[in-house]
């Protein structure tokens, strides 16, 4: 759709605008230079984004696609990016809404914490504060940034995060993703993998016979697992848990009298 905007305007066409070879040429050959770095540097090549950005949207707005008998934008990106068209996407929104952030402060703080900015950026518009959050950028991790950035934009506070490795053979994984799968359903499918690994952990704790240390892991878990569901089957959980406890408390009154 993206691709499609400089096409319409109300449901009705526009011309076309006029094709300037030269400059589509040009252009066209500087996106091919900037991504031929792919193999040889990557480095060299995040640190061009902000030029990358500026010449895709310059080939969206000037139709430039059409100099290599494209039939549209999007058809130009799929040829460009064939892994993924969301970085070009992502690129081009850094040079749409941080005009005001010099060159340089985007090299140097890099395209991943840019695109982070930019959706700072889409939330303030005018109100937008640029140096403090240029500051950020520049001093903080790049994780730590997103959370930040995640932190303005919820209000809420972000977990830091990991990602776990390891090896499991082919006759494994239909195990494995059919036990994903089923805590997705019971869960709901808003749910990353990995929190659902962690319930799957929590429900073979529960049924395991507990070691000493291990009490405060499943706490934990069945705790983040009950403020999963919703309002209703919390307030049953909570019945069943007054039930369960009520043989308990007669016998402690009775032994207390």
């Amino acid at each position: 759709m993206i691709g499609l905007t400089s096409l319409t305007t109300n449901g009705r066409p526009l011309v076309a605008p006029k094709l300037n070879r030269r400059r589509a040429l040009f252009v066209l050959l500087k996106i091919d230079e900037i991504l031929g770095w792919e193999k040889a540097a990557d480095q060299e090549r995040d640190s061009r984004f902000v030029d990358l950005g500026r010449y895709l949207c310059e080939v969206r707005s000037g139709q430039y696609w059409r100099l290599d008998n494209l039939k549209s934008f999007d058809e130009f990106l799929e040829k460009k990016f064939p892994e993924s068209r969301r970085k070009a996407y992502y690129l081009m929104a850094i040079h749409e809404h941080l005009p005001r952030i010099p060159k340089a402060d985007l090299r140097s703080m890099g395209w991943t914490k840019a695109r982070e900015l930019a959706k700072v950026v889409r939330r303030e518009r005018q109100g937008f504060d640029c140096a403090p959050w240029v500051h950020k950028a520049r001093e903080l991790p790049r994780e730590e940034f997103k959370r930040e950035v995640e932190r303005h934009l919820t209000g809420k506070e972000t977990e830091p995060w990991e990602i776990l490795y390891f090896k499991a053979y082919k006759g494994q994984l239909p195990v494995i993703e059919q036990a994903l799968e089923t805590a997705a359903l019971m869960l709901g499918t808003d749910k990353s993998r990995g929190y659902c690994l962690e319930m799957i952990c929590a429900d073979f704790l529960a049924g395991a016979s507990l070691e000493a240390g291990t009490e405060g892991t499943l706490f934990i878990a069945l705790t983040r697992l009950t403020g999963a569901l919703p309002v209703t089957q919390r307030l049953q959980l909570l019945d069943i848990v007054r039930n369960s406890l009520e043989p308990i408390q007669t016998e402690a009154a009775a032994t207390e009298a």
